[in-house]
């Protein structure tokens, strides 16, 4: 054993100062990049799905508040989608950009090991593995149910949703409606005519209404009118003039049946526990099955798509040595795992063995990568001494011919 140096811890605390300066200027980088590509790529897909979403402002008659809530309630689900890309996307270009300025060979030969290079990968893939297990398991489902409340609520508004301008909308409940037409918020020229009850009809004349809410409720408040009613065994009728009158748009509302929420509108309480006597979930429990694994299992698949990009460029090459074979690789095996994915998700639908495949593929993704890309250049290693054990014991035993050269004669 050879005796220590008084240099020696001095020297071993800069070395690890240095290392830890390195990991931080990776994380930094790798972060900053992560974080731009989220929101680009949320903020891209957002506004082609809000695009999608402009009738609520334009044929329903809803509020520009209504339109940021309905849209806005989506984000939750598309930063879950997007997040375990944008760490893979991350994690290929803070390699590329250290291999490309020749900082990961210089890392390499100042003995860094690639489990000191995975550090700062891994402290980001775990803030981004609680990010998208919060998002899953608490935000997306409170999000999807209010999104179809408000749905529900909408469409609930035959005001906006059923009636036309200058038509006469005849409902399946007995109900009549017609306005001339519509300026802003209210409408013009307002004919509702009522025949729920056999015994008598009652008809609603106006020359303006406009929808107002109070209490949850919604009301058509009518202005300069008149009420008329008649008896269904009579031919007189009676007819009470009005200011302002309002009528209760909830009684005229086709649709009364109770909401059914499906199992992605679900707590996960409500998926863990699940009432066994609800018809829909003895229909579908297949589905409640597949959606609480689905969610148990998100958080993996960001560490799965950064590990896999990392054993593909967390080795240091040479610019002769192209990388974009071992990206296109990377991308065919997270395409893959996405693929294997959605099929065990199907199979758990209709069986609990498929539950194995949700937990296995994104696990064995991360133990292959793993091992390949802290074992790859030990087996690169020893591949290369067997081929050097190879050579020195065959090629003494292979007799090649002797090769006679003329001889030469002096002129």
């Amino acid at each position: 054993m050879s005796p220590r140096r008084p240099g020696d811890s001095e020297e071993t605390g800069v070395r690890a100062w240095f290392m830890d300066l390195i990991e931080r200027y990776i994380f930094r980088m790798a972060f900053s990049a992560f974080v731009g590509i989220l929101v680009a790529l949320t903020a891209v897909i957002w506004i082609t799905q809000a695009l999608k979403e402009l009738d609520l402002l334009t044929s329903k008659g809803q509020t520009i508040l209504m339109f940021l809530t309905v849209t806005g309630l989506s984000i939750p689900t598309l930063v879950t989608v997007i997040s375990p890309v944008a760490l893979f996307i991350a994690t290929i270009y803070t390699l590329n950009r250290l291999n490309g300025d020749s900082e990961l060979i210089v890392m390499s030969a100042a003995g860094m090991a690639p489990q000191r290079l995975l550090r700062p990968f891994l402290g980001l893939g775990a803030g981004v593995c609680m990010l998208v297990a919060f998002l899953t398991l608490y935000v997306m489902p409170a999000s999807f149910q209010e999104l179809r409340d408000l749905i529900t609520k909408i469409r609930a508004d035959f005001v906006a949703n059923i009636v036309k301008e200058g038509q006469f909308t005849a409902l399946d409940n007995g109900v009549t409606f017609h306005f001339r037409e519509r300026s802003g918020q209210a409408l013009l020229g307002i004919f509702i005519q009522d025949k729920r009850e056999p015994t008598k009809t009652v008809a609603y004349v106006a020359e303006r209404g406009q929808v107002a809410e109070a209490n949850g409720q919604s009301y058509l408040i009518l202005e300069s009118g008149t009420v008329h009613r008649q008896e269904a065994n009579s031919r007189d009728s009676s007819m009470i003039a009005f200011e302002r009158y309002a009528v209760d748009l909830a009684a005229f509302n086709q649709d009364e049946t109770q909401t059914v929420y499906k199992p992605r509108e679900r707590s996960t309480p409500q998926l863990l526990f699940p009432d066994e006597k609800e018809l829909y979930y003895t229909i579908q429990a297949g589905r409640f099955r597949a959606e609480l694994h689905d969610r148990l299992s998100a958080w993996l698949f960001p560490l799965a798509l950064m590990f896999i990009a990392f054993a593909a460029l967390g080795e240091a090459r040479t610019t002769r040595q192209g990388r974009g074979t071992a990206v296109a690789l990377a991308v065919v095996a997270v395409v893959a795992l996405r693929i294997i994915a959605f099929a065990a998700s199907s199979a758990a639908v209709r069986s609990p063995a498929g539950v194995i495949g949700i937990y296995g593929a994104p696990i064995l993704s991360i133990v292959i990568a793993l091992a390949l890309a802290l074992q790859g250049a030990r087996m690169r290693s020893l591949g290369a001494r067997l081929m050097r054990w190879a050579d020195a014991a065959l090629m003494p035993r292979l007799r090649l011919p002797r090769l006679r050269l003329p001889k030469l004669r002096r002129a």
